[in-house]
């Protein structure tokens, strides 16, 4: 019996979280040889980030350059918070394989920067096929001009292509670890399972009917490091380990990447500095209080979306606007999230609850992680077009729409915003039968357009 060992290396949901990136980045290099591969598995960019807002992502390619990266799928925040050619041309400078079987342009081609799988060769002779999936955020790739299909059918297809041409089959899951315990259990022929997207944990990686699922946690916390003997007889995995790396352990840091990274900010802020307005006076933020800042916000996301009546929370606001020039960088540190614009329909009832949801200490002070919400709470409901009576306990009391009383069984037409929609934040919203999402533009693009309205 002849054995063989190679080693995968990877990482997951950096978020443009870049604290212990050039730690990584130095121990990959050093241990790297011709028998490793280094594999990304999507979320390294995140617009919350003012290098990547600035370089729509493209400079986070650069970094995946520099780092030798061999193969990357894409997440959710490459696929829908760039345009289509945002999307479309983040990859043009990329020295390494894009692999993502289940997404494809309204035609049914592959976008040129993509493919569904690939043969890697190591020098020690083993072959070894990775195939590519992402989640699949439908109706939002639709509005982008994209198609998604289902990731698992994608997965079993190529499967099925590749398994008997190779020694080793990795998937690079950007679906989830539900997703992945599925995809292990439905599809036969898979070894290993990179995953990410749902920011677990898994020291020791996780075995489900056979097959090997790791995760890296998320911004850098740890590095994944997987070890898989071959048997060159059998063309078949004989043994395999997961491990994490943690980059606290580490002190060396790879120099060309903290050169690169300063270069690609310094960038950034000159792009970011271009001035959007000049405020005759300061727009205030409280997170808790009626405020300018936010109630100017609501007001523009109900007129951007062409409705009469809005909301959303206060805490998407983190910054007051002080009186004097404000620039794209003032507005994207107030506004960091990628988050849409949305309308949904609700009945009063349904909108009844939800107002009475959001005025509890509950929603108010909630700490929120994820969604698209990069801030520290969710604060005060602030309305367009709504009024909310309230005791002195500040419990609902009364609520008129447009100055009348709402109707429980009248649906209404809301503009608010796309994270509402996921989860349960606000269960009557996600439920909501028909949603619409205004994209590409973030929050932040309708902010810069009613403040230059307003004020340039």
């Amino acid at each position: 019996m002849s054995i063989e060992r190679v080693t995968l290396f990877h990482t997951n949901d950096i978020h443009s979280g870049f604290e212990t990136w050039a730690k990584l980045v130095a121990y990959i290099k050093k241990h790297r040889d011709p028998n490793s591969v280094y594999l990304e598995l999507g979320d390294h960019a995140d617009r919350s980030h003012l290098m990547t807002e600035a370089t729509a992502g493209k400079g986070n390619t650069l970094l995946l350059n520099e780092a030798n990266v061999d193969y990357a799928t894409i997440g959710n925040n490459e696929g829908i918070t760039f345009s289509h050619e945002e999307l479309d041309t983040l990859y043009d400078q990329a020295n390494f394989s894009v692999l993502v079987s289940n997404l494809f342009k309204r035609n049914g081609e592959r976008p040129k920067w993509a493919k569904p799988y690939e043969i890697h060769h190591t020098d020690n002779g083993v072959k070894i096929a990775f195939i590519g999936a992402t989640a699949p955020f439908s109706q939002f790739y639709k509005q982008l001009n994209w198609e998604i299909t289902p990731p698992i059918d994608a997965i079993k297809e190529w499967v099925g292509e590749v398994r008997n041409k190779v020694d080793v089959v990795v998937v690079l899951s950007h679906l989830g670890l539900f997703r992945d315990e599925e995809l292990a259990e439905k599809v036969e022929g898979i070894d290993v399972i990179l995953g990410a997207h749902t920011h677990h944990v898994l020291e020791k990686g996780k075995r489900r009917y056979g097959t090997l699922i790791a995760q890296a946690g998320k911004h850098g916390a740890f590095l994944g490091k997987i070890t898989i003997d071959v048997d060159m007889t059998t063309h078949s995995v004989v043994a395999d380990k997961a491990e994490l790396i943690d980059p606290r352990s580490l002190e060396v840091e790879d120099p060309q990447t903290v050169e690169l990274l300063e270069q690609l900010l310094i960038d950034a802020q000159k792009v970011l500095n271009e001035k959007v307005a000049t405020l005759p006076t300061s727009l205030r933020v409280s997170w808790q209080d009626e405020s300018e800042a936010p109630q100017l916000l609501c007001d523009a996301l109900t007129e951007w979306c062409k409705e009469s009546i809005g909301m959303m929370n206060a805490g998407v606001l983190l910054d007051t606007f002080e009186k004097g020039p404000v620039t794209k960088r003032d507005i994207h540190k107030s506004c960091p999230h990628p988050i849409n614009p949305c309308v949904v329909e609700l009945s009063g009832e349904a909108l009844r609850k939800t107002i009475i949801r959001a005025f509890s200490s509950e929603m108010r002070t909630l700490a929120l992680k994820g969604f698209g919400f990069r801030g520290k709470i969710l604060g005060r409901m602030i309305f367009t077009g709504i009024e909310v009576e309230l005791d002195q306990n500040e419990q609902v009391l009364d609520i008129l729409i447009e100055g009348r009383p709402i109707e429980l069984t009248k649906i209404y037409t809301i503009a608010t915003l796309d994270m509402y929609t996921f989860g349960h934040l606000y269960p009557a919203i996600a439920d909501s039968k028909k949603k619409t999402y205004y994209m590409p533009e973030l929050l932040r693009d309708v902010l810069r357009w009613k403040l230059g309205q307003i004020w340039a």
